[in-house]
C-alpha cells in the first residue's frame, strides 16, 4: 500500500517527502494527579505531579504542539472519571489536545467534544462495539482517533487488564475502513519501560494502513525518536513521549530540534559570512 503522503486533521502532520514528527507530551491521570504506570500496570504507578495544570502549561511553553491525555481510572471505570482535570487543562491551554480513557458510548465522546477537546481516543469500545465507531466517525469526521493497545500483537482492552484475540493490524485495517482519522499504537510490553519503542510492530502496522499512525511506548532517548523518524516514509506521523520526559532522559526542545517542527537538519545554512575570511 502507498503510505507516501498522509495528513492529521490539523494538517500537521505527514511523511510526504520527509516532513516532521510531532512529539506529543503525555499526562496520565490517576485521582486527579499526573502518574506513569509501569507496563500499563496500576499498582505500579509513580506519581510526577499532584498539578496536571501546571504539567501541561509546562509542555506548551516549551514547545508542544499537541497534547495527549489519558483518563487511566474512566479506562477502568469504562466512563470519565478524571472531567474536572482534562476540563481545567484544556481551560488553560490553546494548543490541540486528544483524550482517551473510558469513552465507551456517544454522551462520553460529546462531553468531551463540549469541553473543546480536539480529539477522542477510542479503544475498548473499536473492538467491541465497531458500530458505534463508524457512527462517531460520520458525525465527528477527522476527529475520532483510534487507540490499538497490544500485548504480544494482540489488542488489550478495559484499561489493558483484558487482551482479545484480535490482531493490532487487523483491527487497524477495519478502523481505517470505517472512517478514523488516525492510529495510535502503543506496546504495552515497552510502556513506561524506556526501553525503546516496537519498530517492527510499527512497521508492520502502518504498512497495512494508510491513516496517520502514531507510535507510543517505550520510548527513551532522543535516538529512539531519531529511530521513529525514519518510519515517516511509512507513515509513522507523530510519536507520544511520557515517562522519558519526567525522568528527564528527553527534553523536549531537543526532541522537537530532532524530529519535530524547525528541527536542526531543517535548518539553511548561513553563506552570508565566512569565518575564514
Amino acid at each position: 500500500m502507498d503510505n507516501g503522503q498522509r495528513t492529521t486533521d490539523n494538517g500537521q502532520l505527514t511523511t510526504d517527502n520527509g516532513q516532521i514528527m510531532e512529539v506529543i507530551p503525555a499526562i496520565d491521570l490517576l485521582a486527579g494527579r499526573c502518574v506513569r504506570l509501569y507496563k500499563g500496570d496500576y499498582a505500579q504507578s509513580q506519581v510526577f505531579s499532584e498539578n496536571p495544570v501546571e504539567v501541561a502549561k509546562m509542555w506548551a511553553d516549551q514547545g508542544a504542539t499537541r497534547l495527549h491525555l489519558v483518563d487511566l481510572d474512566g479506562a477502568k471505570a469504562g466512563k470519565i472519571v478524571n472531567l474536572p482535570a482534562i476540563a481545567a487543562i484544556r481551560n488553560n491551554l490553546s494548543i490541540p489536545i486528544e483524550v482517551g480513557g473510558g469513552l465507551r458510548d456517544r454522551s462520553s465522546v460529546v462531553e468531551l467534544f463540549n469541553l473543546g477537546v480536539d480529539w477522542a481516543i477510542l479503544g475498548t469500545v473499536a473492538v467491541e462495539q465497531p458500530q458505534l465507531v463508524q457512527e462517531l466517525c460520520q458525525e465527528f469526521p477527522e476527529k475520532i482517533i483510534i487507540g490499538i493497545d497490544a500485548r504480544n500483537g494482540l489488542v488489550a482492552t478495559r484499561g489493558w487488564l483484558e487482551t482479545s484475540s484480535v490482531l493490532a493490524t487487523q483491527l487497524a485495517v477495519q478502523m481505517q475502513e470505517l472512517g478514523a482519522a488516525a492510529i495510535i499504537y502503543t506496546d504495552i510490553n515497552r510502556d513506561g519501560t524506556l526501553q525503546g519503542p516496537n519498530l517492527d510492530a510499527l512497521r508492520e502496522l502502518a504498512a497495512a494502513i494508510s491513516i496517520p499512525v502514531i507510535a507510543s511506548g517505550g520510548v527513551s532517548s532522543v535516538t529512539d525518536l531519531l529511530s521513529l523518524s525514519a518510519l515517516e516514509p511509512q507513515g509513522v506521523t507523530g510519536v507520544i513521549v511520557g515517562k522519558a520526559l519526567y525522568t528527564g532522559n528527553i527534553i523536549l526542545k531537543e526532541g522537537l530540534q530532532a524530529i519535530g517542527p524547525g528541527r536542526i537538519q531543517d535548518i539553511p545554512p548561513d553563506f552570508g559570512i565566512s569565518s575564514f575570511a
